[in-house]
């Protein structure tokens, strides 16, 4: 869309640029078909727009045969954008991005996220948007120059700090290139820059507890020119042996320790357990006959390598609102890592009983006690494992205290988007959680 067109178009409707909404509208056509050429859109993918303003890049992307889901804050606008690209590909969204339900993205089998974001609230979106884990596959913003370069920042830099730890820990941010303030109506007073995000392998780095890991970040930089272990003395009392374990200068300050070492420091402060057969620790299950009759007992790797058949429990747990909290399987898991799961979910251990065995799971991967009902009982089958499945379901409002060792992340989703989630994405779910929530829905449909 030309500048000329641009002011006409507003005139016509009646709007001036507001700017506390950040609004700037990209008149440099080339580079909107560059920018949407970025994020390799295809008919098979669901773009979340942040921002769309007069629809510059929406009609590129709607050219490119994807579903759009724009959310826009100035009611003028979204009228304009209704009414300028009518059909079903197209929705608009009335609303502040910030409020934004993001798990309803997990409903769509591939979603990316374009987004010209405000400069006055582009810190808070992106957290909100790189929340880790997450329903998107890739994201482009278009963000103030300054902005980026803190995102893309390399140790012992001025960008370096909090925000470029906090986003790098799961992604990883391609710096694209630099977009001058002259292709902006109005002009705004910075330089822009378009950014591009994709996840970051999880298996890249080791585990870490990431709310320890926040909270040092957030520390360690909270005063840059003092020493980092000044800053973290409530977690680190004995920072010089903490130093010298883990190779770090006494002295350094947070802008000098790399990605990985503020992952090594954190595991210092708040170490994983190591899995349970690097531990030497390895459990022992019931093993089982046909009709789920106790025969024996053998170890872990035994009962998984022969498919022995042998016992589980399943918990579903929910908010009063109905909402189901899932869990997010730990990266170490020997079986389904980093699937969603759910809330809870175990072996029955050789000498344990369902009910015990259900109540240890909830006390160890949740932190809470509450009243269970076995609401059914799963054959043993190939989708379960080979395991007897007895299924469980509980109600709780307060916090849960999750288990690092056991779980990745977890959230509480509402019944109708885990429907839509696993018929879009089955591939994102531990098998025998589907059965068990197929047979959940047949008895609460």
């Amino acid at each position: 869309m030309k500048l000329s067109e641009i002011a006409a178009i507003l005139r016509e409707i009646g709007v001036s640029p507001v700017k506390s909404l950040g609004q700037n509208f990209l008149h440099d056509r080339n580079l909107a078909k560059w920018l949407v050429d970025q994020a390799a859109i295809s008919p098979e993918d669901f773009i979340v727009e942040i921002g769309p303003g007069l629809g510059a890049l929406t009609e590129l992307a709607l050219a490119k045969g994807a579903r759009v889901s724009a959310i826009e804050k100035d009611k003028r606008l979204v009228q304009f954008l209704r009414e300028k690209f009518q059909g079903d590909a197209l929705e608009v969204l009335h609303g502040d991005a910030l409020e934004f339900d993001t798990r309803m993205l997990y409903a769509q089998p591939k979603v990316k996220l374009l987004g010209n974001l405000p400069y006055y609230i582009s810190s808070q979106l992106l957290i909100k948007f790189l929340e880790y884990p997450s329903p998107i596959y890739l994201w482009l913003f278009m963000l103030q120059k300054e902005l980026a370069r803190r995102l893309v920042a390399t140790p012992a830099t001025s960008d370096y700090g909090a925000l470029t730890l906090l986003v790098q820990l799961h992604h990883r941010v391609e710096y694209l290139r630099t977009v001058p303030a002259s292709v902006f109506l109005p002009k705004p007073e910075v330089d822009s820059a378009l950014v591009r995000v994709t996840p970051r392998d999880p298996q890249e780095f080791p585990a870490c507890n990431y709310k320890v890991f926040e909270e040092l970040v957030r520390r360690g930089f909270s005063q840059r020119r003092k020493q980092v272990g000044k800053l973290i003395r409530h977690a680190v009392p004995k920072w010089e042996i903490a130093a010298a374990e883990l190779g770090l200068n006494v002295k350094a300050r947070a802008e000098e320790l790399s990605l990985q070492q503020w992952i090594a420091l954190t595991n210092y402060v708040a170490p994983i357990a190591p899995a349970s057969s690097e531990a030497g620790q390895e459990e022992s299950f019931s093993i089982v006959d046909e009709f789920d009759r106790v025969i024996g007992s053998s170890p872990r790797s035994q009962v998984h390598a022969n498919n022995l058949l042998h016992r589980a429990v399943h918990l579903l747990i929910f908010n009063s609102a109905g909402e189901v909290f899932l869990q997010l399987r730990s990266r170490r898991k020997d079986r389904h890592p980093l699937l969603w799961d759910s809330s809870a979910a175990g072996h029955v251990n050789a000498g344990e009983e369902y009910d015990q065995a259900a109540a240890r799971e909830l006390r160890e991967e949740l932190g809470i006690q509450i009243p269970l009902e076995n609401i059914a009982k799963l054959t043993a089958s190939e989708r379960t494992d080979c395991e007897f499945v007895s299924l469980y379901c509980g109600s709780h409002d307060a916090n849960l205290r999750l288990n690092p060792d056991e779980i990745e992340a977890g959230q509480l989703f509402p019944p109708s988007i885990v429907d839509a989630w696993t018929k879009a994405r089955p591939q994102d779910f531990a098998p025998a959680f589907l059965e068990c929530w197929k047979i959940w829905r047949e008895r609460n449909s």
